[in-house]
């Protein structure tokens, strides 16, 4: 086995976390960072023409491609379920959007004992790590890594759409990201003028010629290395070489919500049965590792319309083809700078509720599933998500080969009331095509058909129709309590030189899209890191 020398902190996963975390703890030139990646280089073109989403998902050359278990409340369905693998991660193959959650969300964490997680306490950092187009205000910081941009494009079906909206109450905002996103407005993204902006860009590349920093691609790690009850080392394999790199600070856990309690329990920190089962010693009894899954459904109403264009036309015309790839070409506008949502909403989906707890994510276009052909007739899709759903699933391995999948299993659809709010859910999508401002455009539901209206009815249509909107969330989950995986600091509890900082540690999940909240996790991680180093 190869040894590397040792670093001050060894960080598993170059995504979203792990490239902001590389960047800020190497900022520092007295620290030796390592940084591994199982994926590539981002040098694929698709990654950065941001319609290429439709090119990066169940592409293994830049997604896991991992897929859940059957899922009961899906009918029986397995779905895919996408991870980024490549230098930057899921920044590299989501759909852009700038997206922080409620200011509640985070009050929330706080008032569950976690210190120095409300919303006050996150705004500056989000704020530090911000280059938001229209500059730097109360809520927007300037001058920082992570790009927002208005879209580039706009679309006729989507302005009524919004028009609609506000007809059944939901009115129009020009801003999602000031602590209350109720309203409906159009998204502003991470790109920079029409090109995808990912955490690789931003983060890592303006890092990567320290001479303190080590950058290694396709590294999968296979186990995290414990001396006693101390994090010392990781394990990993390169081009079939095994090799160890030993860590004099801390290991920094930053591979996701699916693969870092993966890596915990292949690494005997978890649920003793299940590592047992799999003939794992258990070094470290956890009983929260992998579970506390939490992911946002989307059920994906679509519509027919006439009178007017959309995306599918266009995309199955020659000439159409040919018309948005000169746009893009010669403007960087046009279709191809498209998120896979453009326009979006939030509302109640009941009076009773404190804040907005249904997410649109509503497109000029329609198709079957991601990376099949749009369909030939003009239609748009309003995708609505329960985002503070209650169920809860789990992440756990199927077996001790650090090279194969875990079983992922979110339980959606699993509470009485995540099947309720579906419900509500697919009412007010149809109350917002019945609006006058609709009217010109006809729209006539197909998915799931205008025929189903009974409970038991839609209960199966939100099955049928449901699938994830890529924000899972939880699994290494931040508290205080037995089920707690990290502390307040994102420590592991229990062991020194191990922490976690993505989407895993959220005890409950945001209130919208998680990227731009997992690079926040990391920027907070990063100050919590260098404080704790001056303090030892």
């Amino acid at each position: 086995m190869a040894e590397n020398a040792a670093f001050d902190y060894v960080i598993v996963g170059a995504g979203t976390a792990g490239c902001v975390l590389a960047n800020r703890l190497s900022a520092d030139p007295a620290n030796r960072v390592l940084l591994l990646e199982a994926g590539g280089r981002d040098n694929y073109i698709w990654i950065h023409i941001p319609v290429g989403y439709l090119y990066t998902m169940n592409n293994p050359r830049t997604d896991w491609r991992f897929q859940t278990e059957p899922e009961e409340g899906l009918n029986g369905r397995a779905i895919n379920y996408p991870r980024g693998r490549v230098l930057g991660g899921c920044s590299a193959i989501n759909g852009m959007i700038y997206m922080r959650g409620q200011a509640r969300d985070y009050d929330h964490w706080r008032q569950l004992g976690n210190a120095g997680w409300s919303w006050d306490d996150v705004l500056p950092y989000f704020k530090r790590s911000e280059d938001h187009y229209a500059g730097a205000d109360a809520d927007h910081g300037a001058g920082g890594e992570w790009r927002v941009e208005e879209p580039r494009l706009s679309w006729e079906i989507l302005d009524a759409f919004r028009a609609a909206a506000a007809e059944v109450g939901i009115p129009p905002v020009a801003d999602f990201n000031r602590g209350d996103n109720e309203g409906c407005g159009y998204f502003q993204v991470n790109q920079r003028r029409g090109v995808r902006w990912t955490t690789a860009k931003g983060f890592l590349k303006p890092a990567a010629g320290r001479s303190n920093l080590s950058v290694v691609t396709g590294a999968h790690v296979l186990g995290i290395r414990l001396d006693g009850k101390r994090a010392s080392g990781v394990d990993y394999m390169v081009g079939g070489e095994r090799r160890h790199a030993a860590v004099a600070g801390e290991i920094i856990l930053a591979a996701g919500a699916v693969a870092s309690p993966q890596l915990m329990q292949l690494s005997g920190i978890g649920p003793g049965a299940l590592l047992a089962s799999h003939g794992i010693a258990v070094k470290h009894e956890m009983a929260g590792v992998g579970e506390n899954l939490q992911d946002h459904l989307q059920l994906r109403l679509a519509f027919k319309v006439a009178n007017t264009r959309t995306l599918n036309e266009r995309a199955n015309s020659l000439i159409g083809k040919i018309g948005m790839a000169l746009e893009y070409a010669l403007l960087r506008r046009g279709p191809l700078t498209m998120a896979p949502s453009q326009l979006g909403a939030f509302a109640k989906s009941d009076p009773g509720q404190a804040s907005a707890n249904l997410e649109y994510h509503v497109q000029p276009l329609s198709l079957e599933r991601f990376g099949e052909p749009l369909h030939p007739f003009p239609a748009f899709t309003a995708s609505v998500c329960n985002i503070r759903p209650e169920s809860r699933g789990h992440i756990r391995i199927k077996s001790a080969d650090p090279m194969a999948a875990p079983a992922i299993k979110p339980n959606y659809l699993s509470t009485e009331t995540d099947r309720r709010i579906a419900m509500a859910a697919i009412r007010l999508t149809r109350r917002i095509a019945a609006t006058n401002a609709l009217k010109p455009f006809q729209p006539v539901e197909f998915k799931p058909g205008p025929q189903l209206q009974s409970e038991a009815e839609l209960a199966r249509a939100a099955g049928d129709i449901g699938t994830t909107i890529f924000h899972p969330v939880g699994t290494c989950r931040m508290g205080d309590d037995d089920l707690a995986v990290v502390d307040e600091r994102l420590r592991v509890r229990g062991l020194q030189g191990l922490r976690v900082a993505d989407a895993s540690i959220m005890p409950t999940i945001t209130s919208g899209n998680t990227n731009s909240p997992v690079i926040m996790v990391a920027e907070k991680a990063a100050d919590m890191i260098a404080q704790d180093r001056r303090q030892r």
